[in-house]
């Protein structure tokens, strides 16, 4: 039986940087084998992870793309439609009847995701093949970033500290895009067809070189300002590459390589432009690395653990009215709309957005963090559970519970003239700057809906809830000992 190097794709959608791409065709090279490259769409599973329907078009879009890209080098990418995860081990074990399977593939992190590949795994060794991985998600491994004691860090600060030290050490290293490689037509078992998507996702470009070049004219264009302006919704100030690195059209490694070429020594300098957009890269690997080491997070449990005990009201009605964006604070408000909108949301709104779900209407943090899932092009577990935490005070490093974001403030500081306001919240457009942001002390504005929560009296009440809880906890802890 021939043996054949199979690269499965799941988020590391792009032949640039792609190790498990790279090594398949340097195996293929010594063996005198063919590649082929895999991916298999499992909509009821994402439907069970809240994938946002306009991430799934977006993924499905990004393939069909890769797969014409892929064509131009003669490697043929085989896009399968599927059901579930459940499914995986069928198609291998189809494709094991005809050939000796080297499979090429990047480490997962979430649970699911991990007794999936290890079902795959199993099935692939029982029948004579290999099973290859490649940690390649973050630039630094989870585990590769330690205390000297060798604990895992809790803290972002620190974990940054040595995250730079080891990024001085040894440097990033970026795989080229591969060359043409010759050979002969795949003869494949039959299998159904990835279907295409709604088009949901038509705003945002899917070709692999466009996606490059987002990236090199932000650093090129953005970055330096990127301090003062990724605050303001109103203004393009961010990367808008979150989207691509969820799904791995970008890696990591290529944003640091291309910040560190068009910055030169910038990058470094302490609350730069380019310092602080490295520090959000950072970020993200810091949630992957607390995601495997404390894997109960991926079960939906506080990492702060005595939070569980908070006593949240859970309003439904409340909630619906933040889904909607119907609070009766304009910048909640329209932040919720962008989202729903655009299935995309400014960083700074979504701390905005979270603390006033948290802290103001006292609904679990884990409501939030599924309907975001359930919206975000962008949206990633350990990203998007971490940023949740962080703002529901229940997470590693969170900002402190009596932190409490006061939205009118907000409002007035991030985006000062209204503008992002009146893009989303049309019922507001003919206020001037001063009344937008509280609409209420000027008369009624019968299109939009009188404010659903006082503020004043959530925080108060917040802080009664977590004094609470933390008083409890601290007395059990010194009974206990």
């Amino acid at each position: 039986m021939n043996s054949l190097n199979l690269v499965w794709l799941r988020n590391d959608l792009r032949s640039y940087d792609n190790v498990c791409l790279h090594s398949a065709i340097e195996h293929a090279k010594r063996t005198a084998s063919q590649v082929l490259v895999l991916f298999i769409a499992t909509p009821d599973t994402w439907q069970l992870h809240d994938m946002a329907a306009i991430k799934q078009d977006f993924l499905r879009r990004r393939v069909l793309q890769l797969q014409q890209e892929l064509a131009e080098l003669a490697i043929p990418l085989l896009a399968i439609e599927g059901s579930s995860y459940a499914d995986t081990p069928q198609i291998f074990a189809a494709l094991s009847k005809r050939f000796v399977l080297n499979v090429f593939l990047q480490t997962e992190y979430e649970l699911r995701e991990q007794q999936r590949d290890a079902a795959v795994e199993q099935l692939v060794l029982s029948s004579g093949g290999q099973f290859i991985r490649f940690d390649s998600q973050c630039i630094m491994p989870p585990g590769a970033i330690r205390t000297q004691q060798g604990a895992i860090y809790k803290v972002f600060t620190p974990f940054k500290r040595t995250w730079l030290s080891a990024l001085h050490s040894q440097g990033v290293t970026c795989y080229p895009r591969p060359k043409t490689i010759e050979q002969a037509a795949l003869m494949l078992p039959e299998f159904t067809p990835m279907q295409t998507g709604d088009n949901s996702s038509v705003d945002w470009p899917v070709a692999e070189q466009d996606v490059l070049n987002l990236l090199r004219a932000f650093c090129r264009e953005k970055v330096a300002n990127y301090t003062n302006a990724r605050d303001y919704p109103a203004i393009a100030g961010t990367s808008k590459l979150s989207a691509y690195l969820a799904i791995g059209v970008v890696s990591a490694a290529q944003c640091v390589a291309r910040l560190q070429m068009e910055m030169k020594d910038s990058w470094q300098q302490d609350k730069s432009g380019a310092e602080v957009w490295l520090s959000e890269l950072i970020w993200r690997e810091f949630y992957k690395h607390i995601l495997v080491a404390y894997p109960n997070l991926i079960k939906h449990q506080p990492f702060q653990i005595e939070t569980n005990g908070i006593r949240w009201s859970n309003n439904q009605a409340l909630f619906q009215a933040w889904c909607e964006g119907k609070t009766g604070y304009p910048i909640v408000d329209a932040a919720m709309r962008q989202l729903n909108q655009t299935g995309w949301m400014h960083n700074r709104l979504r701390m905005i957005t979270a603390s006033f779900l948290v802290k103001d209407l006292h609904i679990d943090w884990r409501w939030g963090e599924r309907y975001f899932m359930s919206k975000l092009i962008d949206g990633e577990f350990a990203a998007n559970n971490g940023g949740w935490q962080w703002a529901a005070s229940t997470g590693t490093d969170a900002v402190p519970y009596f932190r409490i974001f006061n939205p009118t403030s907000q409002s007035e500081k991030f985006d000062p003239s209204g503008e992002f306001i009146r893009l989303y919240v049309p019922e507001l457009r003919h206020l001037q700057e001063k009344s937008i942001h509280w609409p209420h002390n000027n008369g009624l504005v019968l299109a939009y809906p009188a404010p659903i929560v006082d503020h004043a009296v959530a925080r108060k009440y917040t802080l009664e809830l977590f004094a609470e809880v933390k008083n409890r906890y601290e007395h059990s802890a010194n009974t206990t000992h």
